[in-house]
């Protein structure tokens, strides 16, 4: 399974952004998903996370009710939806793939590249 993010880029504090995760090489209806941020200086940190099926769910505090996360097993495309963004939403935004359909969140597989998003406040 190959993961490419794309979407980042520099968006307004209180503004909204779509990060989207590609997969390829395999169906990602077979993989929970997972995003992750890593901002300057900090280590990465999960923030939301997506069982196989769409069907549930899982945030981290800071983020719950502002980010939203989704999939199109269909298109084989996981996304972020950011709104509301704060300056603390800096960072790169990385998604991953965790095989299976137990929804863990925790043992990860795969990996993208990440893509930068930068809140100018």
């Amino acid at each position: 399974l190959q993961l490419v993010e794309s979407g980042g880029g520099l968006v307004q504090s209180g503004g909204s952004i779509t990060l989207s995760c590609e997969a390829s090489g395999s169906a990602l209806v077979d993989y929970t998903v997972g995003w992750f941020r890593q901002a300057p200086g900090t280590e990465r940190e999960g923030i939301a996370c997506i069982n196989n099926d769409g069907g549930e769910t899982d945030y981290i505090q800071s983020v719950k009710g502002r980010f939203t996360i989704s999939r199109d097993n269909a298109k084989n495309v996981a996304f972020l939806r950011l709104n509301d963004v704060k300056s603390e939403d800096t960072g790169v935004y990385f998604c991953a793939a965790e095989v299976g359909t137990a929804f863990i969140c925790s043992g990860w597989d795969y990996w993208g590249q990440g893509t930068q998003v930068t809140v100018n406040s």
